[in-house]
């Protein structure tokens, strides 16, 4: 069975589970919400569902039930690697189960399809101010293929709601296909004074990405493979995401959508940290002049905090362990690049940090998370222009925004619309309570 195939068979049953549970169960009480929720950014109120991902507190980011290192030995992996084909992953979101080589290939060979671009994007990104951020660059880039979404000119002509999940893949297949090559032409761009090295056919999603940019080594293929599949879904709560599903839940196309979500992405809350973490760490190596005593760096992280900054990396909204995410990467910094400074501070601050924020008394949880160790790989294999470290976040986070979206369009989840009050509203409340 096709992609297409596989997900038409599952639909149905999964439309009448839906209907099933809302008819029947409808109005079951799931969680009470607190002003202090209303006031703070609606955090940890439960009004989202997606069977895509889900973030454990104490084992991370499950892909479908399945943990990080779950994910990465289970999935089929090309021949010599020792990372999975993205495609698997893309699959394993989209199907809910682990692929086969072939079925893995399948996308894979629907991505090289699918994978050229129109001139027109190149005329867009060329036209484009020097001084450009590369966040607008990818968004713009994006929003300009709008005009070949499959899902508008269908709904234009007229079909059925029943069929719409059907256009929405098309267009996630053509977009994520295009994804690569559209970040690649950027940094060549934009970086390197130059246009971008075309795809080699023989390579898969993720190692085209690491030959198009000009680091077509097997290690940074790998880790390409990897950076992308760690940062491909964390639930649908998260900004990015829930700002993809906002836009998409208006019946817009994933262009639009996804444009939304990656404007999302660029705030400095959101997609920046990995950048900022890496910041933090040079900034040690330069004060110190390389790896730092044990004393030395306890001192500075305290320096950090007592002038009213905070130690990026460290700390997550819901987990309460490591994340799995910085573990991943870590074992890969651990095998493949052991004398790196840069990473040497890291594992450094991994054993000083957690304590110091412990002793602080503000970190509910004081362990790493995946921002603290991404930058240091990416600027060990000379990716080391910061703010394009977000766009190859997009690239990743691509992967979960539209397997969510496909199966949003196949439920017919509704437009989203929140009520609102006002502070006097909320003030009376609180006085009867």
């Amino acid at each position: 069975m096709t992609l297409k195939d596989e997900l038409a068979d599952q639909i149905p049953g999964w439309r009448e589970r839906v209907k099933k549970l809302v008819k029947e169960s409808g109005n079951v009480k799931v969680d009470e919400v607190t002003i202090a929720q209303v006031y703070g950014g609606m955090r940890d109120v439960v009004s989202l569902v997606t069977d895509i991902s889900y973030v454990d507190p104490n084992e991370g980011i499950r892909f479908r039930g399945l943990t990080i290192p779950e994910v990465l030995e289970q999935l089929p992996k090309p021949p010599g690697a020792k990372i999975p084909y993205v495609g698997g992953l893309y699959y394993l979101l989209l199907i809910g189960k682990v692929p086969s080589v072939e079925q893995a290939l399948e996308v894979e060979n629907e991505w090289k399809a699918r994978a050229s671009l129109p001139r027109f994007v190149f005329d867009v990104l060329n036209t484009m101010p020097g001084e450009s951020h590369p966040m607008m660059l990818f968004s713009s880039a994006i929003l300009a293929l709008q005009s070949e979404s499959v899902f508008a000119r269908q709904y234009h002509e007229g079909f059925h709601r029943s069929e719409y999940w059907e256009a929405m893949l098309e267009d996630s297949l053509n977009l994520t296909a295009k994804l690569p090559a559209i970040a690649a032409i950027i940094y060549c761009l934009k970086y390197k004074g130059c246009t971008s090295i075309p795809p080699n056919p023989e390579l898969d999603w993720g190692a085209n990405f690491a030959y198009m940019i000009g680091i077509p080594t097997p290690e940074y293929m790998d880790l390409s493979r990897l950076y992308f599949l760690l940062h491909s879904d964390h639930e649908s709560g998260n900004a990015s995401a829930h700002a993809t599903h906002l836009a998409a839940s208006t019946l817009s196309d994933i262009y639009y959508a996804f444009s939304a979500g990656l404007n999302s992405l660029a705030g400095p809350l959101h997609g920046l940290a990995n950048q900022e973490a890496l910041r933090w760490l040079l900034q040690v190596y330069e004060k110190f002049g390389g790896v730092p005593k044990k004393e030395q760096l306890h001192q500075f992280a305290w320096d950090t905090l007592h002038s009213g900054q905070v130690i990026p990396g460290y700390g997550h909204a819901v987990l309460r362990k490591p994340d799995p995410r910085f573990t991943a990467l870590y074992s890969y910094a651990e095998e493949n690049l052991p004398e790196d400074e840069i990473f040497q501070i890291a594992k450094l601050v991994n054993e000083v940090v957690p304590q110091v924020l412990i002793d602080q008394g503000k970190a509910k949880n004081p362990s790493p998370n995946v921002d603290a160790i991404s930058g240091v790989l990416q600027y060990h294999y000379g990716m080391q222009e910061f703010d394009y470290y977000t766009v190859m976040f997009g690239v990743g986070r691509s992967l979960g925004v539209t397997a969510n979206a496909v199966w949003a369009r196949a439920l017919s989840q509704p437009i989203e619309r929140p009520k609102s009050v006002t502070t006097a509203m909320l003030e009376e409340i609180a006085m009867k309570a």
